[in-house]
């Protein structure tokens, strides 16, 4: 019994292989129907009509010629996203990370924004390291990005020795794992050559010789901003836990080329909402898959259920030349072929007055041409010429 169903296996492997290499379902379907399939306690016939159903369904679901995929697409994303809302979501209940969805969100994702307006990461650790409270902590304070002024209680001037007295806060500096002497070394480094700096319990001094007092100011602004700690664009560092036991540092700001140097943080699991840094670090095509990802979480965060085919579409025309591109007249819309459809978006009098200098000609191929010149549009049974002879019908005496 046990040979025979090995067999069966074996021969049902080897007619989904052959279905696959016929063209007649792709690659990964293959792999998911072997593995469905073969978890079945039915005899091999019956192996046989599930897997022919599944390609019979996997035929029927694939766009018929002529679709307008385009139209469908725009429709199915544009209609629900007129029932979103302004929200934002905040992370395991800190109001000072949160989350930009809804409409403003999509909005940033189809307009390829250079940086989303909330930049987030989420970071996980090693799996020899993910379930231990102290190291995620550490790393958590170790790339939170901390300047001067968001340790210190107050920077003041003093015109009587012209200097600078920082007074820092010894509670925030020990949730930082910081310490006045540490600060002193950062400010000795940047500063040492030029002025005095001197320690006094939780108060640092820099003595200058400057007598101007607007100088002194510039220098007072210089010196707060001075980072002592941290990754550059990295705001806020939270730590929470999975129902699993596994702990995810949740970060407001995102730099991914530094995440990826630091060791304890799994580099094949950093997640960021900043698509075009993905597109630097990575390239177009893991890009691609944050578009869709992300649009998709936005859409399904609403409760709106939209076939993830559509959003891959808008993403694949958004990386089809290398580069993530907008969908406005800076992007997609404005590199169409046709001045019409370039015309009917956005700046109309231009296109035309400079088509018209051109001597521009429009082939007419798109919809929106052959909709304003009012003619069949070139989708559907527009895209058939077809041509029939009908029979002469014999009239009875």
């Amino acid at each position: 019994m046990v040979l025979k169903m090995k067999d069966d296996n074996t021969i049902i492997i080897k007619y989904i292989e052959e279905k696959c290499s016929a063209g007649e379902i792709p690659f990964k379907l293959s792999q998911e129907l072997k593995e469905k399939v073969l978890k079945l306690d039915v005899d091999l016939e019956t192996k046989k009509k599930i897997v022919d159903e599944v390609i019979a369904a996997y035929k029927r679901s694939l766009v018929e010629p002529g679709e307008a995929v385009g139209i469908v697409a725009a429709q199915s994303i544009g209609e629900p996203g007129t029932q979103m809302t302004l929200r934002t979501f905040h992370y395991a209940g800190v109001a000072e990370v949160n989350v930009t969805l809804g409409l403003p969100r999509l909005i940033e994702i189809v307009d390829a924004r250079r940086e989303p307006s909330t930049p987030t990461m989420t970071l996980y650790l090693r799996e020899d390291l993910k379930y231990d409270e102290k190291i995620a902590r550490k790393i958590a304070n170790k790339i939170m990005y901390t300047t001067i002024e968001s340790v210190a209680d107050d920077i003041s001037l003093s015109m009587i020795d012209n200097s600078i007295i920082i007074n820092l806060n010894e509670n925030i500096l020990k949730s930082r794992n910081l310490t006045v002497e540490a600060v002193a070394k950062r400010l000795a480094r940047r500063f040492r050559d030029k002025y005095t700096i001197n320690v006094e319990e939780n108060r640092i001094i820099i003595t200058t010789e400057i007598t101007d007092l607007n100088k002194l100011q510039k220098l007072r602004e210089k010196v707060s901003k001075t980072p002592i700690a941290g990754v550059r664009g990295i705001k806020r560092a939270i730590i929470q836990k999975k129902p699993d036991g596994e702990y995810v540092i949740l970060t407001e700001g995102s730099n991914l080329p530094a995440m990826l140097k630091i060791p304890e943080i799994d580099a094949t699991r950093i997640e960021t909402n900043n698509i075009l840094e993905i597109a630097e670090v990575l390239g177009i095509e893991a890009a691609r898959n944050a578009i869709i990802k992300e649009a998709k979480h936005v859409l399904d965060e609403q409760g709106l259920d939209v076939d993830i085919r559509h959003i891959m579409l808008v993403a694949d025309l958004m990386t089809m030349n290398g580069e993530v591109s907008q969908i406005g007249r800076h992007g997609i819309s404005g590199s169409k072929m046709s001045v019409l459809a370039r015309a009917a978006f956005e700046v109309t009098v231009k296109h035309l007055l400079e088509a018209s200098m051109q001597g521009v000609e429009d082939e007419l191929k798109g919809v929106v041409e052959n909709v304003i010149i009012g003619q069949m549009v070139p989708i559907g049974t527009g895209s058939v010429e077809l041509l029939m002879t009908r029979p002469k019908r014999r009239i009875k005496k």
